[in-house]
């Protein structure tokens, strides 16, 4: 996975805009204004992606080099994934789809029935 596809998959999703709120280099992802996903052009191609806090821990134990706690993020819900070509291509793609759902799975109902997502 490179830039250009983590930008243009978080970009596919329904509801799903990409701001720069904090500079100039800073992608962030939302869902009906909440934060999924975002990473920074100008450092090496890291992704932040929120995740369940019971499976936080076994991400950072299982890849411990690639999957470090949130970067200025609650790390009981955040984790930074460094892409560097160890963690394989098809999990990238599940960790998204579960930020993604995540933060859905949070909006008032009315919402997530726009976003047709149960």
């Amino acid at each position: 996975m490179n830039i250009e596809e983590f930008r243009d998959y978080c970009l596919q999703k329904k509801g799903v805009t990409e701001e720069l709120p904090f500079d100039e280099t800073t992608l962030v992802y939302k869902v009906s204004g909440k934060m999924f996903a975002l990473t920074d052009t100008d450092d090496e191609f890291k992704i932040a992606l929120k995740c369940d806090p019971e499976k936080v821990i076994d991400l950072r134990e299982q890849f411990p080099e690639t999957v470090l706690p949130g970067y200025h993020f609650n790390k009981k819900y955040w984790n930074t994934v460094v892409i560097d070509g160890t963690i394989p291509e098809k999990l990238l793609y599940e960790w998204i789809d579960e930020s993604y759902v995540l933060v859905v799975s949070k909006l008032p109902k009315t919402k997530q029935q726009e976003l047709e997502i149960d």
